[in-house]
């Protein structure tokens, strides 16, 4: 039996790309900067890939600087460059289940400006 399952919390690293297919289904992509323990080490970065009803929702609510916390498991892209010919690789979190982890506050533009409701978030307010 093989368990593959991850948990973050972290902070939206870009506002969600997002796709929508003649099928109806809905892809929504995006960056996730999670902190590591002690405050001087850089972020760890995520790629996040979600589908469906919780890409709707990314897509409507998360934006820049939101912090969210997701379940999914790992996967690892593969695909054949097409100018070089060579194989390459993405990890990539399939997020099962997205959390808004923000206050109403942030996401009416609050305490870290990048919410839910759009704007900039200040460097001093987000960890990357």
């Amino acid at each position: 039996m093989g368990v593959n399952s991850i948990t973050l919390v972290g902070r939206a690293g870009r506002d969600p790309e997002v796709r929508y297919f003649e099928s109806g289904s809905v892809v929504a992509n995006l960056t996730l900067a999670v902190n590591r323990r002690s405050s001087g080490d850089e972020p760890d970065w995520f790629n996040l890939e979600i589908w469906g009803k919780q890409a709707q929702v990314a897509a409507d609510y998360v934006r820049k600087g939101s912090l969210v916390g997701i379940i999914g498991s790992f996967k690892l892209d593969r695909w054949t460059d097409r100018a070089s010919g060579e194989e390459r690789t993405k990890p990539v979190i399939r997020v099962d289940r997205l959390e808004l982890l923000g206050s109403k506050r942030d996401a009416e533009g609050g305490s870290f400006g990048g919410g839910f409701g759009g704007g900039e978030p200040s460097d001093e307010e987000v960890p990357f």
